[in-house]
């Protein structure tokens, strides 16, 4: 007999009622693309709080279902999306967080999995790929349906900064982060291009470029240290990657069929094997639709080997 998939449509689980997760539903909330979004949190205070200072906007965003919610609402949400995850404490190693977070996916997936979900999972929290390979493999789905935000908020990072460069807008700059989210990630400059015209080959027609070599250089330092500049002024990022939050759910609740940058895991695609990083792939309703497997110049294509080698050896780490 044939199993029908249960979830109820555009139902929406968050995770983790912080900064981000917090941010990320007021975003969706004013994105309409939801029915219903359920906030989770095991701070009651914090998690009823939230609540109630979003729910006394919906006058001012489309309609919209927001409420405090269990691990029953697991069973028919279309996408569950985690952000929960432990901060870095003074005097942490960067493995002790890594256990921490792995042993708080881990519980989590349980709950997921016993719940009989057959939605899409989205894991956000920090060191994402590696997070992400712990959610799939705890939970035994297809690797399609459990997938990373990865690098789609380092590719939009890195299209803004070519575009300022460049002094065209945004939406005519194309381009992709790959690897890690994280210090080894990479700029696939043979994919990067302006209205169809590859970057190479602009750069020669763009007035007052100077260097480009060491200017390309800059820019791609630049998106890898975002992050850290952001959270020394601030203390965290959250504005936009609750925007690329809502990017890659609205792809799997509208079914687009949308070119992403999320983390999965690799069964040879881009020749690496048995770890989740961030590839061009075909996102849609059931998560990852299709992994496009481009064929990368050497350079690029080590620079993605080593990407994957680094993430390798911190899960040998978190075995061991």
């Amino acid at each position: 007999m044939e199993t029908k998939t249960i979830y109820h449509k555009r139902k929406v689980v968050i995770i983790g009622a912080g900064v981000v997760g917090s941010t990320f539903c007021y975003a969706l909330a004013q994105s309409g693309l939801a029915e219903e979004i359920v906030l989770i949190d095991r701070n009651e205070d914090l998690l009823k709080g939230q609540v109630l200072d979003l729910v006394h906007g919906q006058v001012f965003f489309p309609t919209v279902s927001i409420r405090a919610g269990n691990r029953t609402d697991y069973t028919d949400a279309q996408v569950i999306v985690v952000t929960a995850g432990a901060a870095q404490q003074k005097g942490e190693t960067r493995l002790d967080l890594l256990k921490k977070n792995a042993l708080i996916t881990r519980s989590i997936m349980k709950d997921i999995v016993d719940a009989g979900s057959q939605g899409v999972l989205l894991i956000v929290s920090n060191p994402v790929d590696i997070l992400t390979y712990v959610a799939l493999k705890e939970s035994g789905w297809d690797r399609r349906r459990v997938i990373g935000s990865g690098t789609v908020l380092d590719t939009a990072r890195f299209r803004y900064l070519l575009s300022e460069h460049c002094r065209v807008d945004v939406h005519n700059v194309h381009g992709y982060i790959l690897g890690e989210h994280g210090d080894s990630e990479f700029a696939a400059w043979s994919m990067t291009h302006m209205g169809g015209v590859p970057w190479l080959q602009y750069c020669p027609i763009c007035h007052g470029c100077g260097d480009w070599e060491e200017k390309r250089n800059h820019i791609e330092k630049e998106v890898r240290d975002s992050a850290y500049h952001i959270i020394g002024y601030k203390g965290a990022t959250y504005y936009a990657v609750g925007l690329a939050l809502v990017r890659i759910v609205e792809a799997i609740l509208r079914g687009q069929n949308s070119v992403l940058t999320v983390s999965v895991f690799l069964e040879g695609e881009f020749g690496v094997s048995d770890i989740c990083l961030s590839v061009p792939c075909i996102v849609s309703h059931h998560g990852v639709n299709r992994i496009m497997n481009y064929k990368l110049p050497d350079k690029e294509q080590q620079s993605l080997i080593g990407s994957a080698e680094i993430l390798k050896t911190a899960i040998r780490e978190l075995k061991s």
